[in-house]
């Protein structure tokens, strides 16, 4: 048991390591080309840090353990929430734009609505269906939601400012890096699936509830990071547009890609927690109009970390 434990670890290291060399790459190559902060945050750092899951599951999805695919993005979208924005608003009151509260957040319930409903084709076409799953066409279709929130975002990046507080390196450097992060990625996606499936079959745990916690989190560090930063240099509109950018991005990027390459077999058990995720989604656009208006406060963060890992010691006990 030892040793998977230590791979594991190393492998996040390293999904990390890979993960921030993508997204400092990326958010140069952006800001060279004069995309703004906004943008920046919802599409090329969501992306950046949302390519810990993308290759989670791409590997999964071959290796067929689809419990650990869907409960990777549905836990990532949990930790999105509540404890990266959690802590976030912890540390500095986060002002939420209009645009985001208006659109992404709702952009991002769609997302997950759209998991439970694709993913319980008993409940919804009864003796039509067979089995409950995530098919191909469900995969192209989330793909297609991918691109309309692309296009929205080009929208978008026609109105707002320019870029700022975001580092620049020469484009041979940062081509470098971006190919270095992509290797750091697939090594590093590998070792955690690879040894995460071990871990759950000696420990007798399933693989959702591994993808839900461990998996989950460890992917969702880039995304604490990459919040804590920008929030310590004032940038919370890039702390926002990531880990919102970062949900949409696994449902309807991750998910879709996933999906179309293999159908993902759908275990109700799973349902808990992708209905909790939409509440807790449907909580995080309420709290933009209590007290005061588009801000998450210090005091909302604080629930969001007490709320998560309460579902989550639930979660370990259910």
């Amino acid at each position: 048991m030892l040793l998977p434990i230590i791979l594991l670890i190393i492998g996040l290291v390293i999904l990390i390591a890979g993960a921030e060399y993508m997204v400092r790459s990326a958010s140069s190559m952006a800001k060279k080309l004069g995309i703004s902060s906004i943008v920046i945050g919802l599409t090329v750092v969501a992306f950046g840090t949302s390519a810990p899951e993308l290759v989670v599951n791409l590997i999964s999805s071959v290796k067929g353990t689809t419990d650990l695919a869907i409960g990777n993005i549905v836990g990532s979208n949990m930790a999105n929430i509540l404890l990266i924005l959690g802590i976030g608003a912890v540390i500095k009151t986060l002002k939420v734009k209009e645009g985001t509260t208006f659109r992404e957040i709702p952009f991002a319930l769609l997302a997950i609505a759209l998991v439970a409903i694709m993913g319980n084709d008993l409940f919804f076409e009864g003796s039509g269906a067979t089995v409950n799953a995530i098919s191909r066409i469900d995969g192209i279709i989330l793909l297609c939601f991918f691109v309309i929130f692309m296009y929205y975002t080009y929208g978008i990046s026609k109105v707002e400012g320019e870029s700022e507080g975001v580092e620049t390196y020469k484009w041979p450097a940062a081509i470098g890096m971006l190919l270095l992060g992509l290797a750091g990625l697939i090594l590093g996606g590998k070792l955690i699936v690879d040894n995460a499936i071990i871990i759950a079959t000696m420990a007798g745990l399933s693989q959702a509830l591994i993808g839900l916690t461990v998996v989950a989190v460890g992917t969702s560090l880039p995304e604490l990071a990459t919040t804590i930063v920008a929030i310590r240099k004032g940038h919370t509109d890039l702390a926002i547009g990531n880990a919102v950018g970062s949900n949409i991005f696994n449902v309807f990027l991750v998910l879709g890609v996933s999906a179309t390459i293999q159908p993902l077999p759908f275990n109700v058990d799973i349902n808990t927690d992708v209905l909790f995720t939409t509440a807790i989604t449907v909580l995080l656009f309420i709290f933009m109009f209590i007290d005061s208006k588009h801000n998450i406060n210090r005091w909302q963060g604080a629930m969001f970390i007490l709320i998560y890992f309460t579902y989550i010691s639930f979660a370990i006990f259910r």
